[in-house]
């Protein structure tokens, strides 16, 4: 039996990390109420709120929004894993990647009307660049270990979490109340299918270390891909990449934060007291060095990006960031 298929049953005891959708949070709950009599009023308040958000942060907020947007990307790529082959199978994994999939569809959905609600992006642009990363497709490398596919979604998880919430903290420091208020409810949802897929993994350690590490190692030697990394906007084809530096200037997510993700996990598995050997036994020692060969490196990084000239987005109307 295949090593994830043989997890249905854990997988089953983990569900209730999925919310009743009678008790979980819906995007409007955290915009302006178009329906009330003083909409307008409602309205006029949470646009200029919205103006305390530099540049540079929106810049970062409508990749992370981008990235959201190309859910069905990535609920794709799951399907492999967690298989529901009929589109309603009656399994654990088939309830989790459905579950899953809705949840993750809320932030999108709340990102993008957020922003479409300030009036401070060029919506057409936003639009063109999730176009275009939806149908530029997805690979997380794994090439068709789902071992690796789950040690990737752990790994994302973690990321997207830590983006959102310090987003979140800086839209904060500026006052920028609604969006910190929204950045914290994706984290939270982040975290809960962080913690799954950490549980997940962690699992399969214990069932296959050796096939586990080997995949968590490959994943490593590749780099693990970051999903937005086909984005374009249909001018600039490396877009993601101007995106990705301003990310690491703000620091919301950096070089070092990936690092602290491979050490974060390696903790959680376990992964330097597991008993193996031969390859495993190698890339066991490989992956425990990953942390800190990026802490060497993330100064010197974070270096280059600053020296890098500011790009003009056509996201905020050709205003450089």
């Amino acid at each position: 039996m295949d090593i994830v298929d043989s997890l249905q049953g854990f997988v089953g005891e983990n569900l209730s990390l999925l919310l009743p959708v009678n008790q979980i949070w819906q995007p409007t709950d955290y915009l302006p109420d178009l329906e009330s009599d003083n909409w307008s009023e409602n309205l006029a308040r949470f646009r200029e709120t919205a103006l305390r958000l530099p540049d540079e942060l929106l810049v970062v907020l409508v990749g992370n929004m981008v990235t959201e947007e190309a859910l069905p990307n990535y609920a794709i790529s799951l399907e492999h894993v967690a298989k529901d082959p009929s589109g309603t199978t009656d399994t654990p994994w088939a309830h989790w990647l459905r579950g899953w999939t809705a949840e993750e569809n809320r932030h999108g959905d709340l990102l993008n009307t957020y922003l479409r609600l300030t009036g401070r992006v060029n919506m057409r642009s936003v639009e063109t660049t999730v176009h275009h990363l939806i149908k530029n497709g997805f690979s997380p490398g794994s090439e068709g270990n789902n071992q690796a596919g789950l040690v990737y979604a752990a790994f994302q998880e973690r990321a997207t979490r830590m983006s959102h919430g310090n987003l979140g903290r800086l839209a904060d420091e500026r006052g920028e109340v609604n969006l910190a208020v929204i950045c914290r409810k994706i984290a939270s949802d982040e975290t809960r299918h962080e913690v799954f897929y950490t549980k997940v993994v962690a699992q399969a350690m214990e069932r296959d270390p050796e096939g586990t590490i080997l995949a968590y190692r490959a994943m490593l030697k590749r780099m693990i891909a970051m999903p937005g990394a086909r984005m374009n906007d249909g001018r600039t084809p490396d877009i993601f990449d101007h995106y990705a530096a301003v990310t690491q200037r703000t620091g919301v997510y950096t070089s070092r934060d990936y690092g602290d993700i491979i050490r974060h996990l390696n903790a959680a598995w376990n992964l330097g007291h597991q008993s193996v050997s031969g390859k495993a036994a190698k890339a066991q020692d490989y992956i425990c060095q990953q942390p800190e060969r990026f802490d060497r490196f993330a100064d010197e990084i974070g270096e280059q990006v600053a020296s890098q000239a500011p790009f003009s987005f056509s996201w905020i109307r050709g205003r450089k960031a």
